[in-house]
């Protein structure tokens, strides 16, 4: 989770002003008019007010609002494209606010890539020439900045495309060379602003899925910005949502759908399909009881029987998950002394990672009834997933609660588990 990792940019009370006396705005915010109130007396925009948010090491952050949110404004305000007019924005505890001219330049060069809406590719150059534009910059030997941007290419997919030119590109490949070159700068931070917003829909769900597979590579701390909920749903660790310049909620894709902040973001994420974002996770439940590898039949027995259970899950001692056994296999096993669940477990059942979209779990609640196990990258058992909890987690959703309300499931747990 995010909340683990180390803080890479932080940013506090971050505001920005268009116009020639930002004091003048700031001293009217503070006195508790909004953006449209500051724009009617002073003729100032208040583009950015008292932003704050933490974007953690290898993180993909989404930034998102509908057109004049600001977001565009936040990402460029980062790296000092735009000048705030308060706040700060510390990475590995530079505030770049307070740099000098030189040392912003050397830390937008070591913290820094971008890549933009419109590909920004410069047409004479190949594809190699326009991965390589930003080590050029930068006074990269020749035969290093070559090599640097061909496993660059290569990352994103365009090996054996280097010496052709953009034009003789898709616009879903002209993407990747940009991708490719700021990857090559190696750069700490990739900022990402709309930038696949000027892709057709089949190129860009093509796109945002290249992402998520560079982002599970590379772990490249990422700040994405986007006017598209789908979109924002689909690639973010996180999401800040913005409006009028204000962020309303920050929260992982699941917490702004089961949780909104207001009615603002209630609305925002009206008609979203919900179990194609909520996860295995949100509906998984402890396991009440497991069995060891090492055990025999009478203690599985034993086991399920206190726990009103007819199977358990086998897992070894450091809770791999090894098998599953019934009620009446090992009721056989022991008539027929058995001494170990491993000799009648069957592994007909369904596991899935936390991170499964809830909507593909449906399907395998019809292959067999036992509950589905939900394990980590190691295949360690974390809980268990019963279709009555699936059903409950989308209800809860659907519904969408007040924040300041509480709701209680009524639980319906198959099999005995929780």
């Amino acid at each position: 989770m995010s909340e683990n990792r180390n803080v890479k940019i932080r940013v506090r009370n971050l505001s920005k002003v268009f116009g020639s006396q930002p004091k003048k705005a700031l001293e009217l915010r503070d006195q508790g008019l909004k953006r449209p109130e500051i724009l009617d007396k002073t003729g100032l925009t208040l583009g950015l007010s008292n932003i704050d948010f933490d974007v953690h090491e290898g993180e993909l952050l989404v930034i998102m609002g509908l057109s004049g949110s600001g977001k565009s404004t936040l990402i460029r305000c980062l790296n000092r494209l735009i000048e705030p007019s308060e706040g700060e924005i510390v990475i590995d505890g530079e505030n770049i606010p307070e740099l000098d001219e030189k040392s912003l330049l050397e830390c937008r060069r070591r913290h820094f890539s971008m890549v933009f809406q419109n590909f920004a590719l410069f047409p004479h150059r190949t594809v190699q020439q326009n991965a390589e534009f930003g080590l050029e910059i930068r006074g990269i030997d020749a035969a290093e900045r070559a090599e640097t941007a061909r496993h660059a290419l290569k990352q994103v997919g365009l090996e054996g495309w280097e010496d052709a030119y953009p034009n003789q590109l898709s616009g879903g490949m002209q993407q990747r060379v940009g991708l490719a070159r700021a990857l090559a700068n190696d750069a700490s931070v990739l900022l990402m602003d709309e930038a696949f917003s000027a892709l057709d829909p089949l190129i860009r769900g093509d796109m945002q899925q290249e992402l998520l597979q560079l982002q599970h590579r590379m772990k490249k701390t990422t700040v994405f910005i986007t006017h598209d909920l789908d979109e924002a749903l689909t690639i973010g660790d996180r999401i800040v949502l913005l409006k009028d310049g204000e962020i309303v909620q920050i929260g992982t894709p699941e917490e702004i759908l089961t949780k909104p902040a207001d009615d603002y973001v209630r609305r925002f994420i009206e008609g979203v399909d919900k179990s194609r974002i909520l996860t295995a996770e949100s509906a998984m439940r402890r396991v009440r009881a497991t069995v060891r590898d090492s055990d025999g039949p009478r203690t599985a027995l034993r086991k399920m029987r206190d726990h009103s259970l007819d199977s358990i899950y086998i897992v070894d001692r450091d809770r791999h998950l090894v098998g599953l056994i019934e009620a009446d296999a090992a009721s056989q096993a022991l008539e027929q002394g058995r001494e170990k669940v491993t000799d009648v477990m069957t592994q007909e059942f369904r596991s899935v990672g936390p991170g499964e979209p809830l909507h593909n779990l449906f399907a395998m609640f019809h292959d067999n009834s036992f509950p589905i196990a939900v394990v980590d990258d190691d295949k360690r058992l974390l809980g268990v997933v019963v279709k009555g909890a699936v059903l409950d987690e989308l209800a809860q959703a659907a519904e969408t609660p007040q924040p300041t309300e509480t709701t209680e499931s009524v639980e319906t747990a198959p099999a005995g588990e929780e």
